[in-house]
């Protein structure tokens, strides 16, 4: 079972990790330190001990606390004192590939479009991949990690920033800068085969063919109603002959 931590020694680790170094965790905080509650939520549920971090808790902290670390402003949260916090700085050197990723459902379209923002201003990528594909899965169970040619992505004119190492920024990357898996491929739908006596309705419209199973059926049919319509009218007859016998008067009124 895991250890739940005092408000106290919570509040500490909520700060390291928005004030002093969110990049490790990654997290992007906004130029004015916001970060997403849901997001940074997100975050601590991958750290060991910390799964069970809920806003309860952070409320906990700002309530009890005298001098809280961190603030909340609608569904966002920063560290109050944001000194040490990276800012968005030009990158001059740059890894030869960085990895990022994109929802499952959305690939075809960037292949297509290219990789532009989705939920913060900058495209956000990583120098490892496995930071990328943690950050993907925060967005999508299933992500599909690309890999980004920063000199190719260069020359197309696209600026990279540094947001705290592994983290790296971009205004958008252009189709053709990065590379991914293949698309799957569309499944083949079975076409259904028509047997011969279907075929032979369809080329005769208006008609109607009767097959020997047809014929079969039609005789079993014909012969059940015979049946059935004989069994009535024995059954009917011999009512009316009991209903004449009960309507004959009696021998001594004859």
């Amino acid at each position: 079972m895991t250890k739940r931590r005092s408000p106290e020694q919570l509040a500490k680790i909520i700060s390291y990790i928005l004030e002093r170094n969110p990049s490790e965790f990654g997290l992007v905080p906004a130029p004015d330190g916001f970060v997403k509650i849901k997001e940074f939520l997100k975050a601590l549920s991958e750290e060991e001990g910390l799964k069970y971090v809920r806003i309860s808790d952070i409320n906990e902290i700002l309530i009890t606390l005298p001098n809280p670390p961190v603030e909340i402003s609608g569904n966002q949260i920063r560290a109050k004192h944001r000194r040490a916090s990276p800012e968005f700085i030009l990158a001059h050197t740059l890894p030869k590939i960085l990895y990022t990723c994109v929802r499952e459902k959305a690939y075809p379209i960037v292949l297509e479009k290219g990789i532009f923002p989705m939920g913060f201003s900058h495209v956000i990528l990583s120098s490892e991949p496995a930071m990328a594909e943690r950050m993907g899965k925060r967005k999508d169970p299933t992500p599909v990690l690309l890999v980004v040619q920063t000199q190719k992505s260069v020359d197309n004119g696209i600026t990279f920033y540094e947001a705290g190492e592994p983290i790296y920024l971009a205004e958008s990357i252009p189709a053709g800068c990065f590379a991914g898996p293949a698309l799957p491929k569309p499944k083949d739908v079975p076409v259904k085969q028509k047997t011969p006596e279907k075929e032979a309705l369809e080329k005769i419209p208006g008609s109607f063919l009767m097959t020997l199973k047809d014929s079969k059926d039609f005789d079993k049919a014909a012969l059940w109603k015979k049946k059935r319509k004989g069994a009535g009218r024995e059954k009917a007859q011999q009512k009316d002959k009991k209903w004449r016998q009960k309507r004959e008067p009696p021998p001594w009124r004859q």
